[in-house]
């Protein structure tokens, strides 16, 4: 019970932290990039000299572009994949790790302040011009 109910608010977490990114997507198209764009250009503008040590790690791969000699293809290698799904499962744990800590009350209030928050996302799409992306798994209670 208190298990399925903490699946449940995960499920809601992730989706709506999915959801939330994908709102910014109107506005870096229109400054003429997109989400993905921006999401690299960020992690660039941070990265200098970390792409250096990530490769020593055997992270990332570096090797010249075939098509162009000038550029510099940098990808991640099935070991930095791995560890990324590594850090997702942790997250996942210590959020249920957390929600477990809470009474069924508590479980109740965050499973609910995400589907209203999942609402605000979806009335801000439609605020936009967007169809809402009801991504977020919804439950019915039966509340008699």
């Amino acid at each position: 019970m208190a298990g399925d109910a903490i699946e449940r608010v995960v499920d809601r977490y992730e989706a709506l932290m999915h959801r939330l990114i994908e709102g910014h997507a109107p506005e870096f198209t229109e400054v003429g990039v997109t989400m993905a764009q921006a999401k690299v250009l960020y992690v660039l503008a941070a990265a200098g000299e970390l792409v250096d040590r990530l490769v020593d790690l055997g992270l990332l791969r570096r090797h010249s572009d075939e098509a162009d000699r000038r550029q510099v293809v940098v990808t991640t290698t099935p070991a930095a994949i791995e560890l990324l799904e590594r850090f997702r499962e942790l997250n996942q744990r210590q959020l249920r790790e957390l929600l477990g800590r809470l009474d069924a009350g508590e479980l109740a209030a965050v499973d609910r302040s995400i589907e209203i928050l999942a609402q605000a996302v979806d009335r801000t799409a439609t605020a936009n011009g967007a169809t809402p992306n009801a991504t977020t798994p919804q439950h019915r209670e039966n509340r008699s």
